[in-house]
């Protein structure tokens, strides 16, 4: 799939999107909506640890999120800009983001 094949998800889409990745809630709206999920960690090294995977990950997949990082959590961020919404590469690196830790 190229960039040009990206669109923004419809409403409906982004609902039924949403209930197959767990813990990630919607966040702004209008151009600026996003999903997004907060990290917890037992050590501020854990958490610098899972940025710089995220970090990883989101160079391995060409698409990268905003990512907060306060002591112990991180907050992590996905939204398409180029499509102004959310599209399945959000979603996608949502389910990505979740397999960098263990269960």
């Amino acid at each position: 799939m190229t960039q040009a094949d990206i669109r923004a998800l419809k409403p409906t889409e982004v609902v039924i999107a949403l209930s197959q990745v767990p813990g990630w809630t919607l966040s702004g709206d209008g151009e600026d909506i996003a999903i997004e999920k907060t990290f917890e960690f037992d050590k501020h090294t854990h958490a610098l640890l899972f940025v710089n995977s995220v970090g990883w990950l989101s160079e391995k997949i060409n698409h990268h999120p905003e990512l907060v990082l306060n002591y112990r959590r991180c907050v992590v961020r996905w939204q398409t800009h180029d499509v102004k919404g959310l599209s399945h590469l959000d979603l996608d690196a949502a389910k990505k983001t979740d397999a960098l830790l263990p269960v």
